[in-house]
């Protein structure tokens, strides 16, 4: 792949909201994603289709997506919006909201974490991969899988490259094109990612790799490049950093900021499509956000 070859960004405030102490109004989150398809943000992790017993920020996605679905890019093309599923029901409702282009859905090769986050076997969680598919490409929508614990896990479990390149095998011959490799729990060095990404890039040909990494604030710009040196073309980040990984049993570990990684792409040369312009304001408008909303008050909404 050509250094010079485009990268696709994908930033997601549905990751880092689903975790602020204070529920973030629709009218505000509607204006704050329309910003950033101004500002030239093409791919948006903007929703998620679970329980709002669960989840309670993002409880109002369908309404997000009934303003959010009139907003048009710069070049007058839709923008990528990826709605996170984890269930049957979560399907229905995300192939039935309009806007929403791509869904999401974490498969975890963590046999704990799996049954912890979405409560599902092994079998189920295949079965449900295998109805994503069909049904994704019946409705003329994307997939993305996300590999959750892809550089290991905290429970002892077995881990390797062979279990990740099982999985995408797997993937590949169900019909998915675009995986993500998560960092769940923000345990891998660059060496690690370097290690992962060319152990399994070359065994499902075709099918688009990216990366969805965690990292203390410090260790985030060399993980970007050791996974953009082996390869990798597509990066998921939230602006400022905002989200924490409650999986990682350390408080600074969290999303990779999205200006961590385009300064780092930036210094390869790497086009990316959002200018040093476009990200300063999209970063201010992300403080204001943050300020406002991700502080325990008298009043906040639930975890």
């Amino acid at each position: 792949m050509s250094p010079a070859a485009e990268v696709t960004i994908v930033e997601c405030p549905r990751d880092a909201w689903q975790g602020l102490p204070q529920i973030i109004p629709t009218d505000e989150k509607v204006t704050y994603l329309s910003r950033l398809i101004a500002l030239g943000f093409r791919h948006l992790d903007a929703v998620s289709f679970v329980s709002p017993k669960h989840v309670p920020q993002m409880a109002d996605s369908e309404a997000v997506m009934q303003q959010l679905s009139q907003v048009k890019s710069p070049s007058g093309e839709a923008p990528e919006i990826i709605g996170i599923v984890v269930n049957d029901q979560g399907l229905e409702r995300a192939l039935a909201t309009p806007g929403v282009t791509t869904i999401g859905y974490p498969y975890s090769i963590s046999a704990y974490f799996r049954r912890a986050n979405a409560n599902q076997s092994r079998g189920e969680s295949r079965a449900l991969v295998e109805k994503l598919q069909r049904d994704t490409k019946a409705a003329g929508k994307k997939l993305v899988v996300y590999i959750s614990m892809a550089f290991g896990n905290p429970y002892d479990e077995p881990w390797g490259p062979e279990i990740v390149e099982d999985a995408l095998i797997w993937l590949k011959d169900v019909g998915v094109r675009t995986v993500s490799l998560a960092d769940t729990v923000g345990a891998a060095s660059p060496e690690d990612i370097v290690r992962l990404y060319l152990a399994v890039k070359d065994c499902v040909a075709g099918v688009e790799i990216g990366m969805h990494l965690h990292s203390r604030p410090d260790q985030a710009a060399e993980k970007v490049l050791a996974a953009y040196e082996a390869g990798c073309r597509r990066f998921d980040g939230a602006l400022t950093g905002l989200g924490g990984c409650p999986f990682a049993g350390d408080a600074l570990v969290g999303n990779i900021p999205t200006e961590t990684v385009l300064a780092t792409l930036a210094a390869r040369g790497a086009p990316t499509g959002i200018d040093a312009k476009s990200l300063a304001v999209a970063c201010a408008i992300t403080g204001e956000l943050r300020e406002k909303y991700a502080h325990e008050t008298e009043t906040a909404g639930p975890n």
